[in-house]
């Protein structure tokens, strides 16, 4: 993905327990020009969105271990940072977008961590345009 010199990449929380599987969408991210925080479950994502305020999307598995599920994390983000873009991802859990919070995107595993990049690449892109339009 082309950006111009003065676009910053964005910042991508990526919430995933399966480290293999974290790794590889983490690594597959990066060559696709975004800035990657991990964290293994909700409690240590919030903690990274409680410090970083650069974080502009957050890409969460449903199942992970700790009392807060990704569906929950979802909701947490959205009532505490309600400017980040929000992608639930999961292959056991069966999730219907009514169940996520609203403007949130849902992707079933199994998926080509390739496949996401334009998904995010376009929630990045509105991030920056309401940002430049204030």
């Amino acid at each position: 993905m082309a950006r111009s010199a003065r676009t910053k990449p964005a910042t991508v929380l990526l919430v995933e327990n399966e480290a293999v599987v974290r790794l590889e969408l983490a690594a597959s991210l990066a060559d696709g020009d975004f800035v990657v925080l991990e964290a293994h479950n909700a409690e240590d994502a919030i903690v990274l969105l409680e410090t970083c305020s650069e974080i502009a999307i957050l890409v969460t598995d449903v199942m992970m271990p700790g009392p807060m599920d990704g569906v929950r994390l979802a909701h947490h983000v959205r009532s505490h940072w309600p400017s980040v873009k929000i992608m639930v991802v999961s292959g056991l859990a069966d999730i219907h977008i009514s169940a996520l919070p609203e403007g949130s995107v849902f992707i079933p595993k199994p998926y080509d961590a390739r496949e996401l990049r334009p998904a995010l690449a376009q929630m990045a892109d509105k991030t920056r345009s309401r940002a430049l339009s204030r």
